[in-house]
């Protein structure tokens, strides 16, 4: 029996001194395993939080994007509008121009066809009066007036000669000239004369202003000031019409400079008779 409890206890000896090494091993094993776990999770979770921010970054850079080319559309929408509106004032305008050049042209034909019938007319005349003998001061009377009629003829030629300008309207050269216009009726003329720089002088219904002057080239710099609204004309020789419109007219004005000094200009203001009527009536209400 002895020998029999002494084999018992030497496997029981040999199992307690290898169970404890055992025990700490598996522990060690089970708590590297939960920091590979907690590690793995903190990893995934850092990962999630660092996706979820690009993703936010990558959204606000999206709005920010698509707010730029909606604010680019809008603009780009606003300059084609504003280019359409250019457009149809240009089309009206040419139009008008285009109206008014024709008109001039049928006016200058019937002021030949005018006066060809009336010299036609008055040499019928002539003959009449020779045919029946008339007496001399009859005669001197008649002849005197075929002279004005000729004269009136020829002061019509020398007004068809005048240069026009692309709106139709004959250019005044000179003080003779512009009293040839005035008994035509078809416009308003008022002469000046402007001898200072920096200095706006009221010519009508708008305001001129001498910036410079370059004699040499028959050259100046004005500023119109029409309906409160400042316009720059730079290099403007002389004789070169210079049209602008007043508010709501549908004809335009014209300044033209007829001679360039020192410091000084000189010429006259334009204004069709339509518009210069309307004035008047507006004034009278």
């Amino acid at each position: 029996m002895a020998e029999d409890n002494e084999r018992t206890k030497i496997p029981q000896q040999a199992f307690t001194r290898w169970a404890a090494p055992a025990m700490i091993l598996l522990c060690i094993l089970a708590l590297a395993g939960i920091w590979t776990g907690w590690k793995s999770l903190s990893y995934a979770r850092d990962s999630r939080n660092a996706l979820n921010g690009d993703m936010q970054t990558m959204h606000q850079a999206y709005d920010s994007a698509l707010g730029s080319v909606q604010l680019r559309l809008t603009q780009s929408e606003k300059t084609t509008a504003d280019l359409q509106d250019d457009l149809n004032v240009v089309t009206n305008r040419l139009q008008i121009t285009q109206g008014q050049l024709k008109k001039s042209r049928e006016e200058a034909g019937q002021i030949r066809e005018d006066a060809t019938n009336q010299l036609a007319a008055m040499d019928a005349k002539v003959k009449n009066q020779l045919d029946t003998k008339a007496s001399t001061e009859e005669m001197n009377t008649v002849s005197g007036e075929v002279s004005g009629v000729r004269t009136d003829l020829n002061a019509t030629k020398s007004d068809l000669q005048m240069a026009r300008s692309e709106m139709g309207t004959l250019i005044a050269k000179n003080h003779d000239d512009v009293e040839t216009l005035r008994r035509l009726g078809e416009r308003d003329y008022t002469e000046f004369t402007i001898e200072k720089k920096n200095a706006p002088k009221k010519v009508g219904d708008i305001t001129i202003e001498l910036r410079s002057t370059n004699p040499k080239k028959n050259q100046c710099n004005l500023a119109l000031i029409v309906d409160d609204k400042r316009t720059e004309k730079r290099s403007r020789t002389i004789d070169e019409p210079i049209f602008f419109y007043a508010h709501g007219a549908r004809q335009p004005m014209e300044v033209v400079i007829n001679q360039v000094e020192n410091n000084k200009v000189a010429g006259y203001l334009s204004v069709p008779k339509s518009a210069q009527q309307t004035k008047t009536s507006a004034s009278g209400y």
